[in-house]
């Protein structure tokens, strides 16, 4: 153990050192332009928060997201236990420009996070992730529903030419579809077609 101590605690020193030597680098180098310019914030540096567990979608929210979650960077980070870097950004919906947030693991982006004063809605692209119903990325279109008519839509927007559908007997859980052979454009795809579609984002809306 005379040995073993030393050791831990030189490697304890490295990480800090890692750590504050990534918060202290200038700004230019936190700041990246995604359609308008987009700020990081790496609380997710911390080694403590590497071992996060996988997300949960459930009528209440994501994780500790919920209607009640203020759209700051330190109430989302406080719901996400700190597990992820946070990135703001801003684009136009609708004639207008909104704020919106991403939730990041190791550089890839796993929720937009969109609302005004509080969260709204959540979009969660981690493959990981599963609904209160056990749904995943992935999963077939077969696998929840034998028709489009009365479940699903189509969706408008960044995400246009995908379908959306509500979550068999949720009422603030749906699954965006997406997949080949979309037909004329501003019409629904045959069931058919859907068969094959996948879930690529499980979404909850308020």
């Amino acid at each position: 153990m005379k040995v073993v101590r030393p050791a831990l605690l030189v490697s304890a020193m490295i990480l800090a050192g890692c750590a504050s030597s990534g918060s202290s680098s200038p700004s230019s180098a936190s700041e990246s332009h995604w359609y308008n310019p987009l700020s990081y914030h790496w609380s997710a540096l911390n080694p403590m928060n590497w071992f996060g567990g996988s997300l949960t979608v459930t009528e209440q929210g994501v994780a500790g997201l919920s209607s009640t979650t203020a759209m700051s960077e330190a109430a989302i980070g406080k719901a996400l236990n700190s597990d992820y870097s946070l990135r703001q950004g801003m684009r136009t919906q609708n004639g207008q420009v909104v704020d919106f947030w991403q939730a990041l693991d190791d550089g890839k982006v796993k929720l937009v996070i969109n609302g005004q004063s509080s969260v709204e809605r959540i979009e969660v692209l981690d493959t990981a992730a599963k609904s209160a119903d056990g749904s995943k990325i992935g999963d077939l279109f077969s696998d929840k529903f034998s028709k489009a008519f009365d479940n699903c839509k189509l969706v408008t927007g960044l995400d246009a030419r995908d379908v959306e559908c509500r979550a068999p007997g949720s009422q603030h859980i749906s699954y965006i579809y997406s997949g080949e052979g979309h037909g004329p454009e501003g019409l629904m795809p045959a069931d058919d077609t859907l068969k094959s579609w996948k879930i690529s984002k499980i979404v909850w809306q308020r």
